[in-house]
């Protein structure tokens, strides 16, 4: 085995977005870290770092998304191994943080999945965590080590500029707790602020939808932390529709697209989908939905874990 630097930068992942993962190294001009992520003949996970990683400042690159439960073991015993490996640091880069929608207790006897899974994240051998807009900020205060949550927005924008150039744009919050993510993608654009009303029967069902503000007459540019089964963003698109805008647009960093996702979108109101890679698509989705748009995270990403790695200040980066 070659001798190594101390403190070298070391990038691992596991299957949940190898992809993002590569893009990643590719922007920090490394490769991938040697390691096997396999599953027992029973199902259960299989880890093995097959290199030297002693003092090494390594970030493991796993998004906890379907199947959820296997890639947040795959995210444990990766850092798991690595801590027993000795290496110096681990950054659990997390680009979707799942188990984040429960982050309270809104309910008698329900459990705070969000903190659990930050107590076991801590526990398997996390120094730090990187994530992309959490669905709650408070959910860093559930961790004891520092947590970075970097925002989407700026890969968004970016692009958004260009799509509705010299257009009237009002950004739309499809619920109240989005309000402070849709305030910031208005001032980026130079837009109105609306904000729709929204009463659920259960967690995944819309009751009732009512529009504040004014979107008449503009493209009505909805903007939400995820897209699941697409109720909520497809009920707001009819609801802004009704209310007078010319276009409506949807823009989501998690594109997570539970079924039936893709029949709802395809049968609503929405000129186009934008999204990120935080999570890779499904084949459904690749084959399904041609109005969604998906942007990259990975040379945001790879920026904060150069500077994590160089100890230089990632909130600077949007500022």
């Amino acid at each position: 085995m070659p001798d190594r630097a101390k403190d070298e930068l070391e990038i691992f992942t596991g299957n949940s977005n190898p992809a993002l993962a590569r893009e990643v190294a590719e922007n920090l001009g490394s490769r991938l870290g040697e390691a096997e992520v396999g599953r027992f003949p029973d199902g259960e996970v299989m880890v093995e770092i097959r290199q030297n990683v002693r003092g090494g400042d390594c970030f493991v690159i796993q998004s906890i998304c379907t199947p959820p439960n296997e890639n947040l073991m795959e995210l444990l015993l990766l850092m798991d191994a690595l801590r027993r490996a000795s290496a110096a640091r681990i950054t659990a880069v997390i680009p979707y943080f799942g188990y984040g929608r429960q982050d309270r207790k809104v309910a008698p006897r329900v459990p705070i999945s969000a903190k659990l899974v930050a107590d076991l994240i801590t526990t398997a051998g996390a120094s730090r965590v990187l994530t992309v807009d959490l669905h709650a900020g408070q959910i860093q205060g559930f961790f004891n080590i520092p947590v970075d949550n970097l925002y989407a927005m700026p890969v968004l924008t970016q692009y958004l500029r260009k799509r509705v150039d010299s257009e009237k744009v009002s950004v739309v919050s499809p619920d109240a707790g989005g309000v402070e993510r849709a305030r910031a993608f208005a001032r980026r654009l130079n837009a109105n602020l609306a904000i729709i009303d929204k009463r659920r029967r259960r967690a995944s069902e819309v009751a009732e939808m009512q529009l504040v503000g004014e979107v008449r007459d503009s493209i009505a540019l909805l903007v939400d932390d995820m897209i699941d089964t697409a109720g909520t963003i497809t009920e707001a698109a009819r609801v802004v529709t009704e209310a007078g805008a010319t276009e409506v647009l949807a823009c989501a960093t998690h594109p997570i697209l539970s079924d039936p996702a893709c029949e709802r979108l395809n049968n609503s109101n929405l000129k186009e989908v934008i999204a990120t890679n935080t999570i890779p698509l499904r084949a459904k989705a690749q084959a399904e939905l041609p109005r969604l748009k998906v942007l990259s995270v990975g040379g945001l990403i790879a920026e904060a874990v150069r500077r994590i790695h160089n100890e230089e200040s990632v909130s600077s980066l949007f500022n």
